[in-house]
């Protein structure tokens, strides 16, 4: 009985994606992600020079939080992708989508920190 299993699935059909359809996927929802990482790069290269003019520099929370909102969408893509390109397209799809979504509501609470508590970043 476990034979006939067996040959049942080895017979059955893979679902794996062409290579050429998951670098293409996985390029495309990329650049969102490496947008997500040159905003971050940005903003930090913009409160070391408003600081800097000021006087002031960031202390060890101000670069954790701005190395860490540049380095989290690289962490994010990668783990959607090790999740899923071995599936179809559309689920690989899916999952990158999903951890872009994830990556937009950190960039949101990044946003709102910085905004809110500005002095806890300056030391």
């Amino acid at each position: 009985m476990t034979e006939s299993k067996t040959n049942a699935a080895a017979s059955a059909p893979s679902r794996r994606s062409p290579l050429w359809l998951v670098v293409t996927i996985a390029g495309l929802t990329g650049l969102f992600y490496a947008y997500a990482v040159w905003n971050a790069i940005g903003n930090l290269v913009e409160t070391l020079d408003f600081y800097g003019d000021a006087g002031m520099s960031l202390n060890a929370l101000g670069w954790f939080v701005w190395i860490f909102a540049a380095l989290f969408p690289l962490l994010v893509w990668g783990a959607a992708f090790a999740l899923a390109h071995r599936r179809a397209a559309h689920e690989l799809f899916l999952v990158m989508v999903t951890g872009l979504a994830l990556v937009a509501v950190f960039w949101l609470n990044v946003v709102a920190y910085t905004t809110l508590n500005t002095t806890s970043l300056v030391g």
